[in-house]
């Protein structure tokens, strides 16, 4: 894309009422706009960067046998009614201009509609067990939205729901989820640590949530820095002491960002909507349940906290709104010629490119832009490189410059 078309700008100064550090790059560099507290607009390089997490999160669902679907944002009341979270302080309630009350909830987690469509389809132990999951805009009444994209009102969400014969088979597939959450995490730049927690408004019994350490985290957890065992602060067993009782490691305290959870969720949902099947022996039994979620969009605002210098962002390749940043620095003819040369080679051969060919920035300006958009290849063309017949390569993490060959400048990066 060229840079000149791209209807964002960059800013240099960072936005008054804003604290957290995601929001004011991401907003300085133009990926997201502030609509209102804990409620944000993904534009062109934010949307790019949010469709790549939700790629990544779709390969690693379809390779666990999650099904994609789509259910409503308007939830009748009677769902949440059925399990007791009709009135939960988390509700967003939706009522038309000619109602007195509201009949809907905006929807914010879906266990039970999606539990009533099974109760369509389950009739047999045959019919178990499946997945099915989707990537949808959710809605919270959060009263301390804050933190950028790490506490909203409107977040992107991906929830799975899981369907089981049995609570052995259900804790089969929990660890096959807890597998691919890992490597879903791994794949956007994030090291996570798989940590015990209460189960809310979701469940009776304890659940795991996946934790990244930062600064700017909210949760608070307890970690074993040789086993890895964690636990969060409001459940934890193991605060207060120097030894894990598991190996005896040393326990640290450590701030952290909740990216995703999963939850065990036995029979509740299966009972509120009378989903049963008929077992090997021609009983009628209760479905046993798990559910998963992920936040894309807090996930995308944790890979900033976690990667950028003073500078600005650093895009972890996977979910880099672009490949490389190809600069032109220059009027002349010929650096001109060269670089609309490459950016089309490049794009030909599926590299994702920003071309910065504006002709009214300096220098510094540009540099400046790149550092900030934080994509993970910098490629320079000027009058100065083209004398040796090369484009000037830098990572965006890497302090090192490189002069490099034109013609090999695709095979390097």
């Amino acid at each position: 894309m060229r840079q000149s078309q791209l209807f964002t700008k960059t800013s240099r100064e960072a936005p008054k009422d804003e604290q957290a550090l995601n929001a004011k790059l991401l907003m300085r560099a133009g990926f997201v706009h502030k609509n209102s507290a804990g409620v944000y607009s993904f534009l062109p390089l934010g949307w790019r960067v949010l469709s790549k997490i939700a790629d990544i999160v779709r390969e690693e669902m379809a390779a666990i046998g999650g099904q994609e679907i789509f259910l409503p944002v308007l939830v009748d009341k009677r769902y949440y009614k059925a399990t007791g979270r009709a009135n939960v302080d988390i509700t967003f309630e939706a009522k038309g201009k000619s109602h007195d009350t509201g009949e809907f909830i905006i929807g914010w987690s879906h266990e039970e509609v999606l539990t009533e469509i099974a109760s369509r389809f389950v009739f047999s132990f045959k019919d178990l067990p499946f997945a099915a999951y989707q990537i949808q805009t959710k809605a919270r009444a959060e009263p301390r939205a804050k933190s950028g994209l790490l506490r909203g009102r409107e977040f992107v969400m991906k929830d799975l729901y899981s369907f089981h014969a049995s609570k052995e088979d259900l804790l089969r597939y929990y660890e096959e989820v807890k597998k691919a959450y890992f490597k879903i995490f791994k794949r956007c730049g994030l090291e996570t640590i798989y940590t015990l927690a209460s189960g809310g408004v979701f469940t009776m019994s304890n659940t795991h949530e996946f934790q990244v350490v930062a600064p700017l985290g909210e949760d608070t957890i307890y970690v074993c820095q040789k086993c890895k065992y964690a636990e969060n602060k409001e459940v934890s067993k193991i605060r207060g002491i120097s030894k894990c009782p598991k190996c005896s490691g040393q326990i640290q305290e450590k701030r952290s960002i909740e990216v995703g959870n999963i939850f065990p969720l036995g029979e509740k949902y299966s009972k509120a909507f009378d989903l049963r099947f008929t077992d090997k022996k021609g009983e009628k039994k209760y479905v046993v349940m798990g559910s998963y979620g992920i936040g894309l969009s807090r996930t995308m605002g944790a890979v900033v906290e976690v990667h950028h210098d003073q500078e600005g962002i650093i895009w972890p390749k996977e979910i880099a709104p672009f490949g490389a940043h190809l600069i032109l620095l220059g009027e002349e003819s010929k650096v001109k010629e060269v670089s609309e040369s490459l950016y089309g080679s490049l794009k030909k051969h599926g590299v994702e490119v920003l071309y910065d060919d504006r002709e009214q920035k300096t220098v510094g300006e540009k540099f400046a832009d790149a550092d900030l958009i934080g994509i993970p290849w910098r490629i320079v063309i000027s009058e100065r490189t083209l004398q040796k017949d090369c484009a000037e390569l830098k990572k965006r993490n890497d302090k090192k410059v490189k002069l490099v060959k034109i013609k090999n400048v695709q095979q390097t990066i």
